[in-house]
């Protein structure tokens, strides 16, 4: 059965923004006196979510430095610095070919949801999405709390929705709404990382595009 519903994460899967969270990381580790810095694929091997752990994977210490006052600077730096990012290789394609093939589209993101609809009109996309979905919107604290709300509202049968994410933390949101699952490996983590979920992986959007509606919901 093809989906009727595309559940998207943005950063790292629509949005390229690795190359800057790589930067921001290791413009933070200087701020803050640590000798440490991390190139490409030595960020991809450690970042992960709670967000919490992987800074503590980078290295900070949080008797130091509170992690919210970590992560606040973080944003600090990355907000202003994104509007720089381009979207993912083959994402409006992607958006195209959902659009074309009548599938209704929405973000689901842990980001703040003023800086989720903020970088999606940078770029021109906001229309192809039927809804954003981000924190701070008024609906929950957690994605998966704002999918389970959004596909009930909105009465879609988790069976006929697919998610595409960058993480292992987009699996385990998909299981938790009961919906499909493809990771796409170009974001913020490695294949071999994501292919421990037992998810479908696939290396970028065109071939997410290629696996959703050659195989349909139910079997990704």
């Amino acid at each position: 059965m093809r989906p009727e519903l595309i559940l998207w994460d943005w950063n790292g899967t629509l949005l390229d923004d690795v190359t800057l969270c790589v930067d921001a990381l290791n413009r933070l580790l200087a701020r803050y006196g640590y000798p440490q810095r991390y190139d490409h694929d030595q960020y991809r091997a450690i970042f992960g979510f709670p967000v919490q752990e992987y800074y503590a994977r980078a290295g900070f210490d949080f008797t130091r430095h509170s992690f919210d006052e970590l992560a606040q600077s973080f944003m600090e730096d990355y907000i202003p610095a994104s509007a720089a990012c381009p979207l993912m290789d083959g994402a409006r394609e992607a958006l195209d070919a959902f659009a074309a093939a009548g599938l209704r589209q929405v973000i689901l993101s842990a980001s703040p949801i003023t800086t989720l609809r903020q970088q999606t009109e940078e770029r021109g996309v906001t229309g192809y999405f039927n809804r954003l979905l981000g924190l701070g919107d008024i609906y929950a604290k957690s994605k998966v709390e704002l999918g389970l709300r959004y596909l009930c509202e909105a009465g879609f049968d988790p069976a006929s929705a697919v998610m595409i994410g960058d993480s292992t933390h987009d699996f385990e949101v998909a299981q938790a709404l009961g919906v499909g699952c493809v990771l796409q490996s170009s974001g913020h983590q490695p294949a071999e990382v994501l292919r421990q979920t037992g998810a479908t992986v696939v290396p970028d959007l065109r071939e997410t595009v290629k696996t959703i509606l050659r195989s349909g919901a139910n079997n990704v």
